[in-house]
């Protein structure tokens, strides 16, 4: 059966025989169930088949090893693994409702995981992937589809902006997918789980998703500007807390760098297939808690703003200011994305 606990005979030896196993809502691409062990409670997770199975599964083991070095838990801790069924066995935990201001402790925790990984580590996961000129051209485009003027010089900055992200240095430990739904709130602190996507990079590539709207989950929200100071500021606090450094500079460029991503409309399973920018003019679509337009017109928003006094990224700022009242004046009914996690 295709839901059937898998649990070998090695787990067993190590851990002894799960009871009580309860299937939990997991993505398409694994399984978790919930069980009880002679000695605790754990969760199992199954990366599912798939060309890039192997790589999830290897990625995640890795991210938890190294996230398992913080002096503060960051993720459950691995109690082992099957290799060959691509199965980890984690400590369970339980969940507790996130209060109103939780993106300051998220941001926190969000720093002490990214610092967990050091220089050494460098090339045991994969480096951070930023946008590519075909990102470029197609935002590019959309902007002509709407009948937005893209000025002299917009391609330039956008170029320029391309090269830099692609230049930005760090080895920060990146979840890949640090979403609501993706950190547990626990007694103890926050967790974080699922790190299929998991690379090394800048962290401001991550603590970005608070003001751009987590762009690669289902679950978008948008804080005020108070509750973004003070979430940021957490996060460079506990950084330089935890490694004697101060951030980078290049939140603007990393805010941006999301925006370009047409892939960052929609879920993991449909991205790497078509421009999804191009289906804005013509159609809409639901994924999670807002629309693609929804999030577009968030995105754009942020950052015409971000970039108005951003002396390599004015054009930019101007052409992103008009692509979002193009797409009020079109589509007037469309809302803000929600500003709770639900």
């Amino acid at each position: 059966m295709w839901s059937r606990l898998t649990f070998g005979d090695e787990l067993r030896a190590k851990l002894g025989s799960p009871r009580h196993s309860r299937r939990l809502g997991s993505s398409p691409r694994s399984r978790v169930w919930r069980v009880e062990l002679p000695e605790t409670s754990a969760v199992v997770k199954q990366i599912v088949d798939g060309p890039d199975a192997d790589e999830r599964f290897a990625r995640e083991v890795t991210a938890l090893r190294l996230a398992a070095q913080a002096e503060t838990p960051v993720v459950p801790a691995l109690l082992a693994t099957d290799p060959g069924e691509r199965v980890l066995v984690l400590e369970h935990l339980e969940h507790q409702r996130p209060s109103s201001d939780w993106i300051v402790d998220y941001a926190a925790a969000l720093a002490r995981l990214h610092a967990t990984a050091r220089p050494e580590d460098v090339g045991v996961l994969p480096p951070w992937q930023g946008p590519t000129q075909a990102d470029v051209d197609s935002f590019l485009r959309l902007a002509v589809a709407l009948q937005v003027p893209v000025l002299p010089g917009v391609s330039d900055e956008l170029d320029d902006l391309v090269n830099r992200l692609g230049q930005v240095s760090g080895h920060a430990l990146l979840h890949g997918d640090p979403c609501p739904g993706n950190d547990l709130h626990t007694a103890t602190g926050i967790r974080f789980i699922d790190f299929e996507q998991a690379s090394l990079g800048s962290g401001l590539m991550e603590l970005a998703y608070l003001r751009i709207g987590f762009p690669t989950c289902w679950c978008v929200t948008s804080a005020s500007e108070p509750l973004l100071e003070r979430a940021e500021h957490a996060y460079r606090t506990t950084w330089r807390t935890a490694t004697g450094y101060e951030t980078q500079d290049g939140l603007v460029d990393a805010c941006a760098g999301w925006l370009l991503r047409g892939d960052a409309l929609v879920e993991r399973a449909r991205r790497e297939s078509i421009d999804h920018l191009a289906r804005i003019p013509h159609r809409d679509w639901k994924w999670g808690t807002a629309t693609a337009r929804q999030r577009l017109v968030h995105r754009l928003g942020v950052v015409s703003q971000m970039t108005a006094n951003h002396s390599s990224l004015s054009g930019v700022s101007s052409l992103t200011a008009g692509m979002r009242q193009r797409m009020l004046a079109r589509w007037p009914a469309l809302e803000p994305v929600p500003t709770k996690r639900p």
